[in-house]
């Protein structure tokens, strides 16, 4: 199976990457990437001390991250503006198989 290849206005190739998952190590919780999003594909999620996963509005919560939502996973367009404004390169990109 060969992978996807686009050319950009001037003819340049182009592979788009679309987001995988978010690195809970690297992710601070800023939200940038959910706002950029136009596509839903991020959702917050709370992190317990333990590093797993818990509902935000749980007591546990040590700190927050963003996640790729469940429902979001197939919605990226591959623009890439989360990865534009994330100051932590959180988001971990994979191109389409």
């Amino acid at each position: 199976m060969t992978t996807a290849q686009y050319l950009t206005r001037d003819g340049t190739a182009w592979q788009p990457a679309y987001v995988d998952s978010v690195d809970p190590e690297a992710c601070i919780g800023c939200g940038r990437c959910f706002k950029v999003c136009g596509q839903g594909v991020f959702r917050m999620m709370g992190v317990d001390e333990d590093g797993g996963f818990v509902d935000p509005d749980d007591d546990d919560v040590e700190r927050m991250v963003m996640t790729v939502a469940d429902e979001g996973r197939g919605k990226c367009i591959g623009c890439g503006a989360c990865t534009r404004v994330c100051g932590k390169s959180a988001q971990v990109m994979a191109t389409a198989a």
